[in-house]
């Protein structure tokens, strides 16, 4: 029951990550929409670069894509929620019955370490060269959060047996 309760506590934490994440990103919209507006127009990065043609100009374009962030980071927090009820409610269950409902967790984890991995480091860092920028360089954090939820999948996706410490 131990190893159970902590599963739910951390997916919990995760969820509850998220729920400020998009709190933040759209009650001070402005503020994280600098960081995505600069990234893309890649401003920042070293001088004389040739990838510049990459940039993206267009505030559209931009609102679209920090817009698909926000959009993401919802999703993540509505099923990250959702499988924490459901372990919530198998938490007695025999262990069959409490690997099964740990899906949505799964899927919820592993939709918001591809936010991060896919959207920050590949697309933000590599893409636009964020990592060339001492001002809007997010890899770190992206990294921290990657590895902080992966610590958590983990853990999770170890099975439950019914001999549980």
């Amino acid at each position: 029951m131990t190893l159970r309760i902590a599963k739910v506590v951390l997916v919990a934490a995760v969820a509850l990550f998220y729920t400020l994440v998009v709190f933040n990103n759209t009650t001070d919209y402005g503020t994280n929409y600098q960081f995505v507006h600069h990234v893309l127009l890649m401003d920042t990065t070293s001088p004389g670069n040739h990838g510049m043609w990459r940039a993206i100009h267009s505030p559209v374009a931009q609102t679209v894509f920090y817009d698909g962030i926000i959009g993401w980071e919802t999703v993540t927090m509505i099923l990250t929620w959702i499988g924490v009820v459901l372990m919530v409610q198998a938490l007695r269950s025999p262990a069959a019955t409490f690997n099964f409902a740990k899906r949505f967790s799964v899927v919820a984890l592993t939709v918001g370490m591809l936010l991060w991995f896919v959207a920050f480091i590949i697309v933000g860092g590599e893409w636009f060269l964020m990592w060339q920028s001492k001002i809007w360089n997010g890899q770190d954090a992206a990294f921290r959060m990657f590895a902080v939820i992966g610590i958590v999948f983990i853990l999770l996706v170890l099975p439950d047996t019914e001999a549980q410490p």
